[in-house]
């Protein structure tokens, strides 16, 4: 299995006009992007283009990838809930990295702010073995 996880700028002026008539469509059209650059990938792997966008919408393969991870890690842990702890450790990531740019665009002389929103003594990594 191989994925390939992109976070577009949802605000970007290049997705200014799609963004404005559907919820995802940045995230849609960079999945679609990504499949088109690796369809020679899809003939030896199981491929998703997963996408997750920097407001929060997902790509239909990013929910996918996810829930697929989640059920495996729950078939290990016996907790139903992991997809749910998966989709929340991530949206955080998320948040913590559109804190982390808007900071080091707002104060690029302080480093100290974007230092203590990056690295936090509450940030959990956990390992799993999935087969």
């Amino acid at each position: 299995m191989s994925w390939d996880i992109t976070v577009p700028d949802t605000f970007t002026e290049s997705h200014l006009s799609f963004i404005a008539t559907e919820q995802g469509v940045a995230a849609k059209q960079t999945a679609d992007n990504k499949t088109a650059k690796y369809q020679e990938l899809e003939k030896t792997h199981i491929f998703f283009p997963a996408a997750t966008e920097t407001a929060g919408s997902r790509s239909q393969q990013d929910i996918e990838l996810l829930q697929d991870i989640g059920r495996r890690i729950s078939a290990i842990t016996e907790d139903n809930r992991e997809t749910i702890f998966l989709f929340q450790r991530l949206t955080v990531a998320l948040q913590r990295g559109n804190v982390i740019s808007f900071l080091s665009t707002v104060f690029p002389q302080d480093s100290s702010a974007v230092a203590a929103i990056s690295y936090s003594k509450y940030t959990h990594i956990h390992t799993y073995s999935v087969q």
